[in-house]
């Protein structure tokens, strides 16, 4: 998958910055809205894909390599140096490095050995870093309002600040949510992103409207994570 800088075109994140500043001209609400490539490293099913071709390789090589017998005296069979062990480790190795390396570029390879709980986790994480650490949560009236949409894990989140909850409701924001899914199945995911937020400044406008003098904190770009 190519990193969120090259997903999307040009005219795509115009697209949802357009998006942006149009729902922001209805409500006092913060949209930000947020494209990762991936929100997890995951080391750990790259390390079981290596362990797990590091075990074929070793049991491969166990297979092939005549067996050296000392004690058969009289017997021709099997090879005069006794390297078995050394030649296990070495294909132990080799399967663990390419497997792991495997893992690291193949991205279906890497999903097989990475439950979906640990995807949704790390997503959530993730989606909830950007969400503090990035100002969303930080705007004067407690307004953001967090559209982060993870490539990798093909999962969408929405959160929002107190205001918003607090006028929209819950219940709202995860049907939100469940739309933008819906829509991001369709394969366009810019489209997703700016029919999700026009929904969310039509639905914001009368119970959380723009006031005159409104401030805009947070600028109407599109952010991209690699």
């Amino acid at each position: 998958m190519p990193n969120a800088t090259m997903y999307l075109t040009d005219d795509q994140k115009t697209a949802v910055e357009k998006a942006v500043a149009t729902a922001e001209s209805r409500t006092s609400a913060e949209i930000v809205p947020v494209v990762a490539t991936a929100s997890g490293r995951y080391d750990r099913p790259e390390d079981i894909v290596g362990l797990f071709l590091g075990i074929v390789l070793m049991a491969v090589t166990w297979t092939v390599l005549p067996v050296y017998a000392p004690d058969r005296t009289g017997s021709w069979e099997g090879i005069g140096i006794p390297y078995h062990l050394p030649a296990l480790i070495i294909a132990m190795v080799v399967g663990f490095v390419l497997g792991a390396f495997a893992a690291s570029r193949i991205e279906w390879l890497r999903m097989l050995f990475t439950p979906a709980a640990q995807m949704r986790d790390e997503v959530n994480a993730r989606a909830r870093q950007v969400f503090f650490d990035d100002r969303v949560h930080h705007t004067a009236g407690a307004t953001g309002l967090l559209f982060y949409v993870s490539l990798y894990e093909r999962t969408a989140v929405i959160l929002a600040d107190a205001a918003v909850t607090e006028k929209l409701g819950q219940r709202a924001i995860d049907a939100l949510c469940r739309e933008l899914v819906e829509d991001i199945r369709s394969g366009d995911v810019a489209k997703a992103l700016a029919r999700g937020i026009e929904k969310a400044g039509e639905q914001l406008e009368p119970v959380l409207p723009r006031e005159s003098g409104d401030v805009n904190e947070l600028a109407d770009t599109l952010v991209l994570l690699d």
